[in-house]
């Protein structure tokens, strides 16, 4: 059976923060940073003559977390078929037996593969498969039946690179390709799956804007490349004041009326929103 601490932190958070593995000094301060999750990145941080080092430090820097600390903690392994692919994974392996979260798979596109990296974590092992080619979004539904899995991710930069596109800013092409993640995700039951970087780290209303999109296709998170992109991003994936105030004052007055359907501050309300105004509620308490 998973960890259910671990399971909970990776399901509810909103923020993913990337520390290469070659910086082990900075995962506590990532954790610190008030990151729902943070992701020590084997694969595009990690030169290849660095690997074997990246691991060996990820190993000792784990043993130094403490148990909260590391149900917080992914790491993302090199892609199936890579050179580093087995010993990345044998090295999570070690560190899912002392308590860290699990792995986020960069280039999913197997369910095969992710069975046996499953099988190597052991049952504690989360798998958060990352989304990055035409071909795992082909295996959507089959990644998300894959043991362990807890969420997808998407990498939209690789999968603009795989696909060949150049997308605009407000990447408009790539809204059906997010809108199949969340989909897949809601088939199977999984946590609303987590959208990928904005590569830009000064520009926060970019970050602003990106996050909005993200929360209003029903994605429930955002991988993170910097610290301060952090409280920008877990405020965007909040409910604010007033909608709280409002969901509440929905939830109450419905108590009152049976279960029919009735106006509220000029709205009609029926069971859609009232299933809206619950899920407010829970993102506030996640």
């Amino acid at each position: 059976m998973t960890d259910m601490s671990a399971h909970a932190a990776i399901a509810r958070a909103s923020t993913f923060l990337f520390v290469p593995a070659t910086r082990p000094e900075r995962i506590a301060k990532a954790l610190a940073s008030g990151a729902g999750a943070v992701i020590v990145d084997l694969e595009d941080a990690v030169a290849p003559g660095e690997k074997a080092a990246a691991r060996a430090a990820l190993q000792t820097a784990v043993a130094s977390l403490d148990a909260g600390q590391r149900a917080r903690l992914l790491v993302r392994v090199n892609a199936a078929g890579t050179p580093w692919h087995t010993d990345d994974v044998a090295a999570v392996a070690a560190c899912v037996a002392q308590g860290l979260a699990g792995a986020m798979v960069a280039k999913a596109e197997s369910a095969a593969v992710l069975g046996a990296m499953a099988g190597a974590l052991g049952p504690r092992g989360l798998l958060v498969p990352l989304v990055e080619s035409n071909a795992g979004l082909d295996a959507l539904d089959a990644l998300t039946q894959a043991p362990q899995v807890v969420r997808l991710a998407f990498g939209h930069l690789d999968f603009q690179v795989d696909l060949g596109m150049d997308c605009a800013p407000d990447e408009a092409e790539l809204l059906p390709v997010r809108l199949a993640l969340v989909r897949a995700s809601r088939r199977a039951g999984l946590a609303a799956p987590v959208d990928g970087v904005t590569t830009s780290t000064q520009d926060l209303q970019r970050l602003v804007d990106d996050t909005a999109r993200s929360r209003r296709m029903g994605f429930g998170g955002k991988l993170c490349i910097h610290p301060a992109q952090v409280a920008p991003v877990h405020t965007a994936f909040a409910p604010d004041a007033a909608e709280l105030d409002w969901a509440r004052r929905v939830l109450q007055a419905a108590a009152a009326q049976d279960g029919a359907v009735f106006r509220f501050d000029g709205r009609m309300v029926d069971a859609p929103v009232l299933a809206a105004a619950r899920r407010l509620l829970a993102r506030a308490s996640a």
